[in-house]
């Protein structure tokens, strides 16, 4: 049984010299195609440099460009050269000049002997496949594409724009049903020959070249026409990322391409030299009558494909870093937002900390610094507590800090006088545990001391903007664990909220809480409330609170939590 090779050239040449020599010298018939692109000086020295052997031809040069019926012309060039130089020729291998033999001459010349009649290309239809990349399956065969997509690429999109507009259907030659697949196949010398001198081999041709990206359907569909048996795969081992480019193999895939138990690799990178010295001077393969499988190794690309494009929960990449809802999970690992638990509450970061294990700071979104527990002014991974660096990208703020921190749960304090802008991005991450008393930051305008007319004036403002994240908070598209208390609620039974945080962020549920904080003096309070009414302002997001002595009704609950 003997194959011969045909190779579209067009760099690097100095690999492509040392394949043709190793297939040359196992005695297989080799026809090159060097693109008209090459220099004349640089093809000359190329040809003389293969001289010496005398199985080894070159074909009629066409200048190739990518999507065009170029490539396909160097091909039908090229086969047609070589079933006329080599008359005892059985099958044809169709390589690149950036392909590399993964297995011996020899074991690839047995396999084909033992299907002597079966054509190896990938053929497939476009309602069958999911992966054509660009948008353009069927339309490449409705569509026409005069205009060059990489010179012309404005008026190649406009074309296709208006095509679609009109809703063109070009007519399909009678017969032919449109198939796509791999420009690297592997074809008997009975259907190349068919296909080159079939009767309607014009009418094809017109058809084909305005079709976009022709080298990946023209053998692919006429070989249905002519072939007596297929088998819809290829002999090499040729992977594309999600963007339609193809993957390129370096020296560290050396062992993961001897898995695949091809015959032929493509796309190899010219300066892999430990990839060339393996596989050109490997004597013989593990396992001869393997049959090519690059299934098994589809499982590393998909994971490759999805780190790229997913990279890992929380931590930002390149190509995802501007886009909103592109990345893998908006932050690393699942932490609590409290909002109105330190205004009710004194020094309820530290008593979070001793009740569930958890790092819990401040208002990490404060206008002046970054509260950091412990009032560290530097964090882990050097983040820093000034408010201006924080305020420049709030969202990386946080991303970072639950990356840095991962395997430690991570609590801070938020209040409508801290920075909004992180609000959308933690209502949208499926990690936030957000817990809020509402209008609990009157606590502080309360205890300020400030003229009454300024504390009504930011009374009015913060509840506006409470009123605000309430909303957002409530929204349909808030993927975050929310649970809202009043305050009127939360002092008429502290335990129940701080149970319920305490269950949520602790990861489990917990036995009655040993310890309450210690809720702030609120002696007067309703009376502020009452005056706030009086002012016009009506502080509704409070809830019904009692008219006299808040603070011993709340004290008494919290001495019925505790026993």
């Amino acid at each position: 049984m003997t194959v011969g090779f045909i190779m579209l050239v067009h760099e690097p040449l100095e690999r492509a010299r040392q394949v043709a020599r190793h297939w040359a010298a196992a005695g297989c018939p080799i026809m090159i195609h060097v693109d008209k692109a090459v220099p004349a000086r640089v093809f000359d020295a190329f040809r003389r440099d293969l001289e010496d052997l005398p199985n080894i031809r070159f074909s009629a040069r066409h200048r190739c460009e990518w999507g065009t019926f170029s490539l396909v012309d160097a091909t039908q060039t090229a086969a047609q050269a070589m079933l006329e130089a080599f008359p005892d020729l059985q099958h044809v291998f169709l390589a690149s000049g950036s392909c590399l033999p993964l297995r011996p001459v020899g074991e690839l010349r047995d396999y084909l002997a033992k299907h002597a009649d079966t054509d190896f290309i990938e053929s497939v239809t476009t309602t069958d496949v999911p992966w054509t990349i660009g948008g353009l399956d069927s339309e490449r065969f409705d569509f026409s594409f005069p205009f060059s997509w990489k010179r012309h690429r404005y008026l190649f999109d406009r074309w296709v724009r208006l095509q679609r507009l009109v809703g063109r259907r070009r007519p399909i030659p009678e017969g032919l049903q449109p198939h796509l697949g791999s420009q690297w196949w592997c074809l008997t010398r009975k259907t190349l020959e068919a296909i080159l001198g079939d009767a309607r081999r014009g009418v094809f041709e017109r058809y084909f070249r305005r079709v976009w990206i022709p080298d990946e359907s023209y053998f692919q569909t006429l070989t249905r026409l002519h072939a007596r048996r297929i088998e819809s795969r290829s002999l090499t081992l040729s992977k594309f990322d999600f963007q339609g480019k193809p993957h390129i193999f370096y020296d560290d895939h050396l062992q993961l391409l001897r898995r695949s138990d091809c015959f032929v690799a493509r796309k190899i990178w010219p300066r892999a030299n430990r990839l060339y010295d393996s596989f050109l001077n490997t004597p013989a393969f593990e396992d001869p009558a393997a049959n090519p499988n690059p299934g098994q190794i589809d499982q590393i690309f998909a994971r490759a494909v999805d780190r790229r494009t997913r990279g890992r929960p929380g931590l930002y990449m390149q190509s995802r870093f501007p886009n909103w809802d592109w990345e893998n999970g908006k932050t690393a690992a699942p932490y609590g937002m409290l909002c109105g638990f330190g205004d009710l509450c004194e020094a309820f970061p530290q008593w979070l900390s001793r009740t569930i294990g958890c790092r819990a700071h401040g208002h990490l979104f404060a206008p002046e610094r970054v509260e950091f527990a412990g009032n560290l002014t530097t964090f882990a991974g050097g983040l820093s507590g000034d408010a201006r660096l924080r305020d420049y990208s709030p969202q990386a703020f946080l991303t970072n800090l639950i990356w840095n921190t991962r395997g430690e749960r991570q609590c801070f304090l938020y209040g409508a006088r801290d920075n909004q802008q992180i609000q959308r991005f933690v209502c949208a991450d499926p990690n936030a545990h957000i817990s809020i008393v509402t209008g609990a930051w009157a606590v502080p305008l309360f205890q300020s001391g400030r003229p009454f007319g300024e504390a009504r004036a930011e009374a009015a403002a913060l509840q506006k903007i409470e009123a605000a994240f309430l909303k957002r908070l409530r929204a349909p598209q808030t993927r975050a664990r929310v649970r809202i208390w009043t305050m009127a609620e939360f002092l008429e039974n502290p335990a129940e909220p701080l149970l319920t945080i305490a269950a949520d962020l602790g990861g489990a549920l917990r036995p009655p809480l040993a310890e309450m904080p210690h809720l702030r003096n609120l002696d007067g309070f309703d009376t502020f409330v009452q005056a706030l009414r009086n002012e016009g302002m009506h502080p509704h997001l409070m809830g019904e609170l009692p008219v006299s002595q808040p603070s011993d009704a709340a004290r008494r609950s919290a001495r019925r939590a505790t026993r």
